[in-house]
């Protein structure tokens, strides 16, 4: 049995409303069909495919220490671009550059601390795998 992608990721978040922006604005997500559950939410789609779903959270401040996710990252296109986005929109980012892997990287955070991190892979990056 292997894995072939990652189906979603929930994210917990003090404010839904921001955080739902957010991800409108930054990574052109866009709310979509989600079952009648008993809480409220979102499902963020990128094209036909729920890849987001935000839930209600409790705020506090972030253990980086502890078994929390630490971030979730996202493989775009189009690293100017991003970071032109970024710029105009006041977000604030920490570029990474990573050469051997053919990679750059930006790291941003959601308007509640969630720390999110957009891969840009060259055209001529090789894929490893880890052991």
């Amino acid at each position: 049995m292997t894995v072939p992608a990652l189906d979603h990721m929930t994210l917990r978040t003090r404010d839904l409303e921001a955080t739902r922006l957010f991800f409108e604005t930054v990574l052109g997500l866009a709310p979509g069909y989600r079952p009648a559950f008993s809480f409220p939410g979102y499902w963020l789609y990128a094209g036909a495919e729920p890849i987001v779903h935000l839930i209600p959270g409790h705020g506090g401040a972030v253990d980086r220490n502890g078994e929390p996710i630490d971030h979730v990252a996202f493989r775009l296109t189009d690293y100017d671009a991003m970071r032109g986005k970024l710029d105009a929109l006041g977000i604030g980012y920490s570029p990474m550059e990573l050469p051997e892997l053919g990679e750059r990287r930006l790291f941003i955070q959601t308007p509640t601390g969630i720390l999110i991190e957009l891969v840009f892979r060259s055209a001529t990056a090789t894929t490893r795998s880890e052991s």
